[in-house]
């Protein structure tokens, strides 16, 4: 546990425009390459390169080489959390196109953060877990019950492997556009997981959103009573 943490020195890091769109491409939980990243920011790769290492030396992101190329990642759950309480404080940027609108009302809708779902999406199915008593709310994290551990469980998450993690099991994560908690650690990364599987959710290419499938509306509402 750090007992005197550095948060200037981490501010400073974050606190740059190409740094914070480099990291905010990155909440999506992929590993993407320093031309995508580059890409996303627009600048120059020869910027990227610099900004990305000193993200790397900071311990905001970590990096693996794979031949020639290096692809990078948010270090930890720690970071992508930082990151969303962030967006749910600060104030809305101007938008100035109608991709960008398109953009944020995909975003908004569904995501991922990091490695679970949110955004409207990932708040209405938290919610229902909790009106079904299947989750229940303890601190600042969520609990599963034992109702909620065997419908999990029947309805194909690895509830068992996910608590023997060394992370938050259940934790309430604040959502920047619906300024409530959807599920994220552990559990809800399996649980998006899950939802990915079966094809219920898909990402969406270059973006973080992701998109509810046809199939996917249908499987919700029957499985947990999520009416979108």
């Amino acid at each position: 546990m750090c007992t005197n943490p550095n948060i200037v020195e981490v501010a400073s890091l974050i606190g740059e425009p190409s740094r914070i769109a480099i990291l905010l491409h990155l909440l999506g939980g992929k590993s993407l390459p320093a031309s995508e990243l580059a890409r996303a920011a627009r600048i120059t790769p020869q910027t990227a390169s610099s900004h990305l290492s000193k993200m790397v030396e900071g311990g905001l992101l970590v990096h693996e080489s794979y031949g020639r190329h290096k692809y990078y990642r948010l270090a930890s759950a720690e970071v992508a959390y930082a990151l969303e309480a962030l967006q749910a404080i600060a104030s809305p940027k101007p938008i100035r196109s109608l991709r960008e609108s398109d953009q944020l009302r995909a975003l908004r809708y569904a995501r991922t953060c990091y490695d679970h779902l949110a955004g409207q999406v990932g708040v209405a199915l938290t919610d229902r877990l909790l009106e079904l008593g299947l989750l229940q709310e303890e601190g600042k994290d969520f609990i599963l019950s034992p109702e909620g551990k065997q419908r999990l469980v029947h309805f194909g998450v690895e509830v068992e492997e996910e608590r023997k993690r060394r992370r938050h099991y259940a934790r309430q994560c604040l959502d920047w556009s619906e300024r409530r908690h959807h599920v994220s650690g552990a559990l809800g990364a399996a649980l998006t997981r899950r939802l990915f599987e079966l094809r219920w959710i898909e990402r969406l290419e270059g973006v973080r959103a992701v998109r509810v499938t046809t199939e996917g509306l249908q499987g919700l509402a029957d499985e947990f009573g999520v009416v979108l």
